[in-house]
């Protein structure tokens, strides 16, 4: 890319702001021009805004630190000074709906990690390994929009990457059945230990809307598209349920699941180490060379371990085997906030700039 893209990012203070922040942080196609938040940390520089709230493990960069925090909700203003937002608002789904729909009628494409235009039929949710030909839907949004540039397309839950991924590289064995248990870090909450100290040493079986969305979100990954709009598999029958955990980073997922036809366990990990998709392909810059990995032991993937694999854009799947109900079991492990949120949306912003869909103004 010649020039690089002006980036703004929407609700830059909160975690998955910052982790947008960190991961662009020299990036060779894109460069963050303009932060804005809520009406509080408007007109403060944006060291100032976050304050003590930083986050990532890595300091902030100095690239970012004097930028002016910008109000969100200043559409045109923000939409002159960019070419494309990355979305990480902290509002409700119908003010998020409203806000992200108002920065594309400025000409503005949006690649939003929110959950609220996830199920709107003409926007594209997007893992680009699996189904970067759903962006194609674009065209008919625009049409709606009534814009020439301007669109919305968002990437699924990190919840459901630990082992979506893995139904996509077996979809010619036809998974049919799939029960799927996934343990998830505490990030995934917006939270670090020190404010959630809570959680230390502690369990809860309940987050509220990730059962639904853990259930529903990779079918419309695996759908099509068909007269201007996504419609989802049918298959595989997906059952799920959600459990907060003490780690920090990283959402482990334990799996069953049923097959129509009966793949051997050597054909099952051939399709996962050889799985690859049009960031691969096209040498996306934040695209991991190994997507999937499998790990031979069977006290693997662990946390600590693992969750970094491919700077944290990878999959690890370990412990694969016949099970006595169902077909095999497995577990999967991601790094919710890298792959799972910001990282994910980047790769995603990168295959639609590689695909023509975002362009200089």
């Amino acid at each position: 890319m010649e020039q690089k893209l002006r980036v703004g990012i929407l609700g830059a203070t909160g975690m998955v702001g910052q982790r947008f922040i960190s991961l662009l942080e020299g990036h060779p196609w894109f460069e963050v021009v303009t932060v804005a938040a809520s009406q509080r940390s408007a007109g403060k520089s944006y060291e100032e805004a976050v304050g003590d709230r930083w986050k990532m493990a890595g300091p902030m960069p100095e690239s970012v630190k004097g930028l002016t925090v910008l109000n969100v909700n200043e559409v045109e203003k923000v939409a002159a000074t960019v070419d494309f937002v990355f979305s990480a608002v902290d509002m409700t789904k119908e003010e998020i709906r409203a806000i992200e729909e108002e920065y594309a009628k400025t000409e503005t494409p949006v690649v939003s990690n929110n959950s609220a235009h996830r199920w709107t039929p003409d926007v594209p949710m997007v893992v680009p390994e699996i189904n970067s030909g759903h962006f194609e839907v674009i065209e008919a949004q625009r049409k709606r929009l009534k814009t020439a540039q301007g669109f919305i397309a968002v990437k699924p839950n990190c919840s459901i990457q630990s082992y979506a991924p893995c139904l996509a590289a077996w979809k010619e064995f036809g998974p049919k059945e799939v029960v799927a248990t996934t343990y998830q870090a505490i990030s995934g909450a917006g939270k670090t230990f020190k404010d959630w100290p809570e959680m230390e040493g502690n369990v809860i079986p309940y987050i509220g809307g990730e059962e639904e969305k853990s259930e529903q979100e990779p079918l419309r990954v695996l759908g099509h598209v068909e007269n201007g709009q996504i419609v989802k598999a049918a298959l595989p029958k997906i059952t799920c349920q959600c459990v907060r955990v003490p780690v920090l980073n990283g959402h482990t997922a334990a799996v069953f699941i049923n097959f129509d036809k009966k793949p051997t366990k050597e054909q099952l990990i051939e399709k996962l180490v050889n799985y690859k998709g049009y960031p691969q392909e096209a040498h996306l810059p934040s695209a991991p060379k190994q997507f999937i990995q499998y790990l031979e032991e069977e006290n693997r993937p662990q946390v600590k371990l693992d969750v970094d694999f491919e700077n944290g854009m990878g999959v690890s799947i370990g412990r694969l085997r016949e099970d006595s109900i169902f077909d095999y079991k497995f577990i999967g492990l991601s790094h919710n906030t890298v792959r799972g949120a910001a990282g994910g949306a980047v790769l995603c912003a990168e295959a639609l700039a590689a695909k023509g869909y975002i362009k200089a103004k």
